[in-house]
C-alpha cells in the first residue's frame, strides 16, 4: 500500500543553480546531497514538510536523466510513494498488470530500497516506490 509522498524528482541541468533557487527563494533546508552511480546522478534532498524535494543532475547524457533532460528539458521527472516493501509492493503491482521498469528493488539516494513503475502504466507519470533506509 502507497504511505505519504516521499519526494517530488526534479531534472535539472544546473545542480548549484536549481539548488539556490530551491534553498535560497524557496526556504527548503538542504539535508543531502549525493553521487548515486547506479542512477547516475547527483542528486540532493531538500526537506518540504514531512516529504522532500529531490534534485537529479545527469552524470553524463547516455544516462536515464540525461536522456530525459535531451527529450524533454528540465522539469519534473517523478513521484515517488514511501511503502513498507517495495520488494513485494512491485510482485503485486505486476500482478495487476503494472509495467515495470524495475522487477527487483534497487539501492536509491542515503541507501532506500527503490522501484520504478514505467509511466505507460501510471497514467504518463514516472512512478517510483521508496522504502526508505533505518534512520531516515
Amino acid at each position: 500500500m502507497f504511505g505519504a509522498i516521499d519526494h517530488i524528482g526534479v531534472a535539472v541541468d544546473d545542480l548549484d543553480a536549481a539548488i539556490a533557487l530551491y534553498e535560497g527563494t524557496y526556504q527548503m533546508e538542504l539535508v543531502h546531497r549525493e553521487v548515486v552511480e547506479e542512477q547516475g546522478v547527483e542528486a540532493v534532498l531538500l526537506d518540504v514538510g514531512e516529504s522532500h524535494v529531490e534534485l537529479l543532475a545527469p552524470l553524463g547524457a547516455d544516462t536515464p536523466v540525461g536522456k530525459f533532460l535531451e527529450r524533454k528539458g528540465p522539469g519534473l521527472h517523478h513521484v515517488a510513494y514511501r511503502v513498507d516493501d517495495v520488494a513485494s509492493e512491485l510482485v503485486r503491482l505486476k500482478a495487476e498488470g503494472f509495467r515495470l521498469i524495475d522487477e527487483t528493488p534497487r539501492i536509491g539516494i542515503r541507501g532506500s530500497s527503490v522501484g520504478f513503475l514505467h509511466p505507460a502504466s501510471t497514467g504518463f507519470v514516472l512512478t517510483e516506490l521508496v522504502t526508505p533506509a533505518e534512520g531516515h
